[in-house]
């Protein structure tokens, strides 16, 4: 067995053997290749300047002397061949004229140097195997490998030797010869320190390793020495390897000797589970370890510190300790605490005043984290201690921050001890407190961070604020099923209520800065989110079922006027809307009290349409006085809001009072129709509170009223309501009462400037169909009522229904043509004649079946009639005024 572990340990220490060989061999291919691509980049440079060199330079070219003008010939072909390259002329050659314009021969081009990419960042990996790269391939590499290698061969060689019992002599003399061999080597390699400066370092952190393994040896396996001595020998090695890399400013030998400190027990543990042994002897390292910072800021060595001791101590809590070890091991944790917590002050102090803030940043935030981690391991997740632990800490980083602040050079270790005091002090409060106060909490002081943050100008207190608020809803979560009993004051409400008024607190400390728009905002929708959620929630709770619709439209339109009253001091566009979206939601709402209580103003809904109203109007307001783009919206909202509750309420009565359905339609169109009647006739009463403000916003609300008009109207052709106890009278019955008076107030809006333009255009033609449809529904109705015939789709198949519509269009087509004729208006008459062409083609169409009885036959003959007495009375009108006279004598 003890073999295999040998075999197992020398594969370990030959991973990174072969590692550092492979790395070795790749570095040197990199360092040719980047030669070769070095020689090859200088030989096409060398290249391009000969060929520049070399080239000839620009010369203007040989013009001979003008000849005199000779008769114009043509020109002879000309044949593109290769340049012959002429021999460069001799300047005594040239005349002097000629010399003086010759350009002076350019001087030689040089390429253009290559733009410098910035070469991509390397990730973690690729960092750390540069790392080891370095570190083994500076200096010594055999010296290196050699001897840690040799320092596994020698751990592994006095355990085997030791369990084998090849060594005769005494085990005393035996480790004395070790010891006296490592001492030799030890003061052979300080001798050497200024010949060979990397060999003697590496020797000398050998020698001192195989020195603790020799002590150690002698105290845990042999029983060789005391508890005292050994102590004693361990604390005087690890001191004099801090020492010797001090004072040969070698961070490689203090390296070298904290490996070997911090292995040592590891390799020669015989698993008795002596915790308070090995806790003593880390603890001498990590006291070197900081004797060592004292002196050099090397933050490698404090980093392996550190891992060692924690990561060992964490895998000897998971495996070995029990409740009865707590005496015994809590001490030790608090010493490792208080040494990796001393590290970073002792390093910032070895470094310029411009970098103390950016040292030891792991230690500064592993330490606490680490060591609280573990602390709940002792303790077993009791959260009381647990609680008192966290003040503790958050008071230790209190202190050290309040004690940098007036030290000069060390502001910027200053808010990092701040923040940890702030995260343990809120690390206290769950463990403390119940979730539902752990909620507040958070949230209200997640809220005094932002603004701490945004006051000093500083990130991570915003950062963690806003953190905070999400842990605060996560606690609420946590917490928010316990049943409660009382409505408003019970600790649900309260938490969400806080988490709330926090939400907006921030929002209101970033809407100061016109940079942090976003962050209001988006802090503000969280905190309403919040209020209304938890309205929702007491009303879900504690109200009864029927009044659930009326108490949520009351708490909704609170909600709006406060936002509003806050707008029109402090304006901002999220209130704005905040007041619009209160005043829209009364419309779903009415319809939900109109399910629930038959319409919106029975029971409790009395009360809250009144609010609505009253608030309403104030929250207008506050909206004109903050003069916001989007109080025009909220008016016209508001004032479409009242039509529709109003119609529910007539629709309810006339089904209370048993009336047809005609009165129902009535109801339901007669409040759009008031609204469409005041914005035509009183638009005085409709603008305020806003006033002229309002007024661009008139064509819009008219187009609005008139569609919802529309669309009713299109509904109500395709009904016979009656109007009961009323008799049913053409025209004069509550259905088509309603659709006349939708009509005549839609011709009267047509005719303003107010109506667009498309349909003022159209509006000749639109009201005639709207007319001509209405006729028509009237007919069939009569039919229905009148000619007792029933309401389906088989009422258009009757002969009573047919020549009705026959007689009824002639009628109108005759109107046109005598209107139009008489008028001179040749549209109108021709409108007319088409309606004729219809009724024609109706009566070969469709009404030719009816002719077997006597309703068909008199369809045919009235059309007849009628056609000869309006081709006398009603000729065709002139195309244009100058033909009147001629017209009149044209057959019709």
């Amino acid at each position: 067995m003890e073999g295999l572990l040998v075999l197992v340990a020398l594969a370990v220490l030959a991973v990174p053997v072969l590692l550092i060989v492979a790395l070795v061999s790749l570095s040197g291919v990199k360092v040719r290749v980047a030669d070769l691509e070095r020689q090859l980049d200088a030989m096409r440079r060398a290249s391009a300047v000969r060929e520049a060199a070399s080239a000839p330079p620009r010369e203007m070219p040989l013009v001979a002397p003008v000849p005199p003008p000779m008769p114009a010939a043509a020109p002879p072909p000309v044949v593109r061949e290769a340049p012959i390259p002429t021999p460069k002329p001799k300047p005594g050659e040239l005349p002097e004229a000629w010399r003086a314009e010759q350009p002076a021969p350019e001087a030689p081009r040089t390429p253009p140097p290559r733009a410098r990419v910035a070469p991509a960042r390397p990730d973690a990996i690729t960092m750390g195997l540069r790392m080891v790269q370095r570190w083994f391939m500076t200096g010594n590499v055999p010296v290196k490998i050699g001897i840690l290698v040799l320092f596994a061969g020698v751990a592994s060689l006095l355990k085997y030797a030791s369990d084998q019992g090849w060594m005769r002599m005494p085990i005393e003399l035996r480790l004395a010869g070790i010891a006296a061999a490592s001492l030799a080597a030890l003061v052979f390699a300080w001798r050497k320190r200024e010949h060979n400066r990397v060999f003697a370092l590496s020797l000398q952190g050998g020698a001192i390793g195989i020195l603790l393994l020799t002590v150690f040896a002698a105290f845990k396996l042999y029983g060789l020495l005391d508890a005292g001595p050994e102590f004693a020998l361990s604390v005087l090695l690890v001191a004099g390897a801090g020492a010797l890399a001090v004072l040969q400013d070698a961070k490689a030998l203090a390296v070298f000797a904290l490996l070997a400190g911090f292995l040592a027990p590891i390799w020669l543990s015989t698993g008795s589970g002596n915790h308070v042994a090995l806790f003593s002897y880390y603890a001498v390292l990590n006291l070197a370890v900081a004797g060592v910072a004292w002196w050099k800021s090397w933050r490698l060595l404090n980093v392996l510190g550190f891992a060692f001791t924690f990561g060992i101590g964490a895998l000897w809590g998971v495996s070995a300790y029990q409740p009865e070890k707590f005496a015994t091991t809590e001490p030790f944790l608090l010493l490792f605490f208080a040494i990796y917590l001393a590290i970073p002050l002792l390093h910032a102090r070895r470094q310029p005043e411009g970098r103390r803030g950016f040292v030891e940043g792991c230690l500064m935030f592993g330490t606490p984290l680490v060591a609280f981690s573990m602390q709940a391991g002792l303790l077993e997740g009791d959260r009381l201690p647990l609680a008192f632990n966290a003040l503790g800490l958050a008071a230790i980083y209190a202190l050290l921050a309040a004690w940098l602040r007036r030290r000069e050079g060390y502001g910027a270790l200053t808010p990092v001890y701040a923040l940890l005091a702030v995260g343990f002090a809120t690390l206290a409060v769950p463990l403390a407190l119940s979730a539902r106060a752990t909620a507040s909490v958070f949230a209200l002081e997640g809220a005094g961070l932002v603004w701490l943050g945004l006051r000093q100008q500083r990130r991570w207190p915003q950062l963690g604020g806003m953190l905070l608020q999400f842990l605060a809803a996560y606690a609420f979560g946590v917490g928010a099923a316990v049943p409660v009993d009382d409505a408003i004051a019970n600790p649900v409400f309260m938490s969400a209520l806080l988490i709330a008024l926090a939400g907006f607190a921030i929002a209101w400390s970033y809407r100061n800065r016109s940079d942090h728009d976003v962050f209001a905002t988006a802090f503000y929708l969280w905190g309403l989110v919040w209020w209304l959620g938890n309205a929702v929630n007491e009303v879900e709770r504690f109200v009864m079922p029927t009044s659930r619709a009326d108490v949520l439209l009351a708490v909704i339109v609170v909600t709006g006027w406060l936002a509003a009253e806050v707008q029109r001091r402090r304006p901002a566009t999220a209130l704005a809307w905040t007041t619009l979206g209160a005043l829209v939601a009364a419309a779903p709402i009415a319809w939900v009290q109109t399910q629930v209580h038959g319409h919106p103003f029975a029971g409790h809904g009395g009360w809250s349409w009144l609010v609505y109203a009253v608030l309403g109007v104030r929250s207008l307001v506050c909206l004109r006085a903050s003069a916001h783009a989007i109080a025009a919206r909220a008016q016209f909202v508001w004032l479409l809001v009242w039509p529709l509750a109003i119609s529910l309420l007539l629709e309810w009565l006339s089904h209370r009072f048993a009336l047809a359905g005609g009165w129902r339609v009535l109801g339901l169109a007669l409040p759009w129709c008031a609204l469409a009647a005041m914005s035509l006739f009183r638009w005085s009463w409709l603008s305020a509170p806003l006033g002229e403000r309002f007024d661009s916003s008139r064509t819009a609300l008219q187009a609005t009223c008139f569609a919802v008009l529309a669309f009713g109207w299109l509904l109500a052709l395709f009904s016979a309501h009656g109007g009961a106890p009323l008799p049913w009278i053409p025209l004069l019955n509550p259905l088509e009462l309603a659709q006349l008076a939708v009509l005549v107030l839609l011709a009267r809006w047509l005719v303003t400037d107010d109506a667009p333009d498309a349909l003022r255009r159209l509006r000749p033609i639109t009201l005639s169909l709207a007319g001509f449809a209405l006729v028509t529904a009237c007919v069939l109705r009569t039919v229905n009522h009148w000619g007792g015939v029933a309401w389906t789709e088989a009422l258009l198949h009757t002969s009573l229904a047919q020549t009705s519509l026959s007689v009824t269009w002639s009628v109108l087509g005759v109107i046109g043509w005598v209107l139009g004729s008489r008028r001179g208006q040749r549209g109108l008459w021709l409108a007319g004649a088409v309606l004729m062409g219809v009724v024609l083609a109706k009566l070969l169409l469709v009404d030719r079946g009816n002719l077997g009885n006597g309703l068909g036959i008199a369809s045919f003959i009235a059309y007849g009639l009628l056609c000869t007495v309006v081709g006398y009375i009603a000729p065709v009108p002139p195309r244009h005024p100058s033909n009147a006279d001629h017209a009149e004598t044209e057959p019709a």
